[in-house]
């Protein structure tokens, strides 16, 4: 039977609920379980694809086009397994599958409630990853922080479902603070004791504590927790602040949060963890023998997680190539011809990030032309691609109006135009050409020479797209369509013959980077920046 794991928060949000779950998920991995995990949101969005990225972060898109929360690239840059739909479910996705039964009369003219039509539904939603025999654990992350009006539903059908599935099936892991008191010299533990009092009035007792703290806690401090929390005292987990996420399932598997685990699921330890590869990982991460300076180019740089993802592949990139990869995040509101110069000196490449809409779009038009002319490596992605045609075509082909019709409908050279297949779309969730899309790659060019391959699969998230049209023209002048979709001819990558890096990408090469299989973009970006910094 598969067990199931929930993983809650409490006394405050942003504890790193996602990185506790990724990391018990990587340990359970390395023991040779079979492991997934699903973030469940209490929001009332269908999904975060219409969230302003200030709002929630980053959007990631998994390989079946499905719009999901930033941590579900925690659990696959961990596991090294691709997500799906069924890995995040929101309350809004809840309520709106319940509103569509109702309204196919398939409740018989019941009253629909909360309870137990909403939290049938949850619990419906918990059990799909463990029903086809796929997965011997499922963790189950739930978003928001306990006592909060929202999650009470998500807290009421893990309670049920506990009751379900029996004794030693479940267990609920409570991610909580023991925050330090400078004025006092101490680590307070009563936040975590009226954390776990809301969860006990919920009906749910919590089998393992898992303290967040910036001191370490002594045996005192355990026992204490313990006692008046009701667990066992090897059921307290410490969680201290860690130089790096990946510092974590190490941490993790120290405080043996793994066997305690396995103890109470009724579980055999198996093998101890196979953790070496992870180790020669950070060994290369924490040890680098080179460092360069990346700018990254967006419209939301004032919130890192905006870009998590790229930052991360960025991590798996320099430490593949032993390098520390130093982002200088830029405001691209903030580039003008006048300061491009100024303000992009010193670094060893660009990234030009994706995004939508108008704000800043010239800035990052600009930041392209400054390192084309350059020679400086450049790597666009999505929005960052398409800014590279419209540079080159105002002024390389000498078309002063090109741009995309995204930001210009009028233009008489639309280089970037929206695909046919959106134009009579209306609504705008979920309807992007989104998930994995097959791409053949050019014979000799660059973009083979990096995958190794001629055909690669890469996830999309956008409208707009190359105007073939115009493809014959760019391709005299220089600018290479090296990656082409087989199945509508849509150009997916282009290349700048004689330049030493400068590649744009339709579609989201960070959302496939991983700890265990770092991009091959992203590495040879690295490398080629890298390699332009010892020009210098």
């Amino acid at each position: 039977m598969t067990k199931y794991i929930f993983v809650t928060g409490g006394v405050t949000s942003s504890l790193g609920k996602g990185i506790i779950s990724a990391s018990l998920a990587k340990l359970l991995q390395a023991r040779g379980y079979r492991v997934t995990i699903q973030k469940f949101d209490p929001y009332i969005n269908i999904d975060p694809g219409t969230l302003n990225p200030y709002e929630h972060g980053e959007c990631f898109v998994t390989e079946d086009g499905a719009e999901t929360d930033l941590d579900l690239g925690h659990y696959e840059r961990f596991l090294n397994v691709p997500t799906s739909q069924a890995n995040n479910i929101t309350t809004g996705r809840i309520y709106q599958n319940v509103i569509n039964k109702e309204r196919e009369g398939a409740y018989l003219g019941k009253t629909v409630q909360v309870v137990p039509h909403i939290t049938d539904e949850i619990k419906r939603n918990m059990r799909i990853l463990g029903e086809g025999g796929e997965f011997d654990i499922v963790i189950t992350e739930l978003g928001g922080t306990v006592g909060d009006i929202e999650s009470l539903p998500f807290i009421e059908a893990v309670r049920q479902l506990r009751w379900e599935v029996g004794s030693g099936n479940s267990l609920v892991i409570h991610l909580t603070l023991v925050p330090y008191l400078a004025a006092a010299g101490e680590l307070k533990t009563k936040p975590t004791q009226h954390s776990v009092k809301t969860l006990l009035e919920y009906g749910i007792q919590p089998d393992i504590l898992v303290c967040r703290t910036e001191h370490h806690l002594n045996a005192d401090l355990r026992k204490k927790i313990a006692l008046f929390c009701n667990v066992n005292i090897n059921a307290v987990i410490e969680s201290i602040d860690a130089s790096t996420i990946y510092d974590v399932p190490l941490l993790m598997l120290k405080e043996q949060l793994d066997r305690t685990v396995l103890t109470k699921l009724k579980l055999p330890h198996k093998n101890e963890p196979d953790m070496e590869s992870w180790k020669d990982f950070l060994g290369r991460l924490k040890n680098p023998t080179a460092e360069i300076s990346i700018g990254l180019i967006g419209k939301y740089v004032e919130l890192p997680d905006a870009y998590k993802s790229i930052i991360e592949a960025f991590i798996h990139a320099g430490a593949k190539n032993e390098c520390k990869v130093r982002v200088k995040s830029i405001q691209s509101e903030g580039l003008l011809p006048e300061n491009a110069a100024e303000k992009l000196q010193g670094l060893d490449g660009i990234l030009v990030a994706p995004g939508f809409g108008s704000r800043g779009i010239e800035g990052k038009i600009e930041a392209i032309r400054y390192v084309r002319e350059n020679n400086i490596p450049f790597f666009g992605i999505c929005l960052g691609m398409q800014c590279a045609v419209v540079e080159y075509a105002r002024n390389v082909l000498g078309w002063k109006d090109a741009h995309t019709t995204e930001i210009d409908e009028q233009t008489k050279h639309p280089v970037i135009s929206m695909m046919e297949e959106q134009k009579k779309i209306k609504n705008k969730g979920g309807t992007m050409r989104l998930g994995s899309y097959a791409c053949d790659l050019k014979k000799g060019s660059k973009a083979a020479g990096i995958y190794g391959k001629s055909r690669i699969s890469e996830r999309h998230r956008h409208r707009y797209e190359f105007n073939n049209k115009y493809l014959e023209e760019f391709e005299k002048a220089g600018l290479v369509a090296s990656g082409i979709n087989p199945d509508n001819n849509l150009v997916e990558i282009i290349e700048l013959k004689n330049h030493p890096f400068f590649v744009g990408g339709q579609f989201h090469p960070e959302l496939k980077s991983t700890v265990a299989n770092p991009h091959p973009l992203f590495v040879n970006f690295v490398a080629a920046s890298l390699a332009h910094s010892r020009r210098k």
